[in-house]
């Protein structure tokens, strides 16, 4: 299973450093994620790899290649620390299986973006998808 202590992420600027028209939500973001549960915490990061793949497929679509290549990237770092964030002291078998298809769907996501594959993007999307949706069935 996810380990009870899920890493945060890490602020990447100063609240001081940030334009001013956007301190306020950026402020409330860190502070969602700050004080979220990691049943809550692992909704959000599923949240922002379907909405990071949504935008890379539209990139595709309108030929925009370095809009897609950065969402990629973003989904595959969600991935990567999903992976990371298993814990198999509490079912080995489990974070096995679970690992496993977080490496195949980030390599699936290496080859969309060499190759422009929408599909493989979408194939992704709905994985991550009926994984976000059956964790917001269990968190009730």
């Amino acid at each position: 299973m996810y380990g009870s202590q899920m890493a945060r992420p890490q602020q990447q600027r100063s609240m001081a450093s940030r334009p001013p028209q956007n301190s306020y939500s950026n402020a409330y973001q860190q502070n969602s994620i700050n004080t979220a549960s990691p049943g809550k915490l692992l909704l959000m990061l599923y949240d922002g790899a379907i909405k990071f793949c949504n935008i890379a497929e539209d990139a595709i679509n309108n030929k925009d290649i370095g809009l897609k290549n950065t969402n990629l990237i973003k989904v595959q770092d969600i991935l990567t620390e999903l992976r990371i964030s298993l814990d198999p002291k509490h079912d080995p078998e489990f974070c096995t299986k679970m690992s496993a298809l977080y490496v195949f769907m980030e390599k699936e996501l290496m080859i969309a973006n060499i190759e422009n594959d929408k599909n493989k993007v979408i194939w992704v999307k709905k994985q991550l998808t009926d994984l976000r949706d059956t964790w917001a069935k269990i968190i009730k």
